[in-house]
């Protein structure tokens, strides 16, 4: 496996990560309908475009198997296609994001537990609570920060 800072994003690579990005909502946001599904992927090329740093993992036939996106120093996405989620991929996603480009930042859908549990474990902590995403769409978010370390 290896994790690149993907700076070309071509429409290949674009394709390859709403696959992943499938994947990963299908499998973890059970609370989205299959209209909230089809609204995100349609705005996903553009956001994955625009985002200002994108690490994609690959596995070793150079397909990729997660992504991270960040902005400014908010992550402001992580996703792990099924197949390889719970082997520590996110873990080093988010290191890379914490060390590279001081992201200690992410916005966290509660109706997904999981990853709520997720970011708790690896040191994030809640600040602020959301009933809304940050478009507005009525999906309660939280808004969690890297704690500082002890």
């Amino acid at each position: 496996m290896k994790i690149i800072a993907e700076t070309q994003r071509s429409s290949d690579l674009i394709l390859q990560l709403i696959d992943v990005w499938e994947s990963a909502v299908r499998n973890t946001h059970s609370f989205l309908t299959e209209a909230d599904i089809k609204y995100f992927k349609d705005l996903l090329p553009d956001i994955l475009k625009q985002v200002s740093h994108l690490l994609v993992a690959y596995n070793d036939q150079r397909q990729p198997i997660g992504f991270a996106g960040i902005n400014k120093t908010e992550i402001a996405m992580l996703f792990i296609t099924q197949n390889y989620r719970k082997q520590g991929l996110g873990k080093q996603l988010i290191k890379l994001a914490v060390t590279n480009y001081q992201a200690d930042k992410i916005t966290v859908n509660t109706q997904n537990p999981e990853a709520v549990g997720f970011y708790e474990h690896i040191g994030f902590v809640t600040y602020r609570q959301q009933s809304t995403d940050d478009s507005g769409r009525p999906f309660p978010v939280l808004k969690m920060r890297l704690a500082p370390e002890k």
